[in-house]
């Protein structure tokens, strides 16, 4: 299986600039900067997914299967504050959902399929479904 990865046209843009005076500003929105990184593992018998999705509560994490294709959904609440005794310089809160959908090659056993959830990594066991209802057919 093809590793799946997100391809964004602007992040080496530091490159095109090197050697100028003027280096190009990236301003880091709430938005982009929380998203949910995966990668993806197949055997014989199942796919492993580990998805990065760091400061968010289990409880806050859904994950849904329908036949082969997989959704992973996160309700995202940061707060991060920088006071300087009783008055507030900055304050910088983000609540949203961040998700993330993939289809894969073979269907997902959902009985079996199991989730881990640890220093802000999902694990994600997904064996494969039987091939019970494949026949093969002679040629005559």
């Amino acid at each position: 299986m093809a590793n799946i990865t997100r391809w964004d046209p602007f992040e080496d843009m530091d490159d095109l600039f090197k050697g100028l005076f003027l280096r190009p500003m990236r301003l880091e929105t709430p938005e982009t900067a929380v998203r949910i990184k995966m990668d993806v593992k197949e055997n014989d018998k199942a796919y492993t997914v580990h998805a990065e999705i760091p400061g968010v509560k289990k409880e806050d994490i859904h994950v849904a299967i329908e036949g082969n294709q997989v959704s992973i959904s996160a309700e995202v609440k940061r707060e991060k504050e920088e006071k300087e005794g009783e008055k507030l310089l900055r304050s910088e809160r983000y609540y949203g959902q961040v998700s993330r959908a993939f289809t894969l090659g073979y269907e997902v056993d959902q009985e079996k399929a199991t989730a881990k959830y640890d220093n802000g990594v999902l694990e994600l066991t997904l064996p494969k479904r039987g091939a019970s209802g494949q026949r093969r057919l002679a040629i005559q």
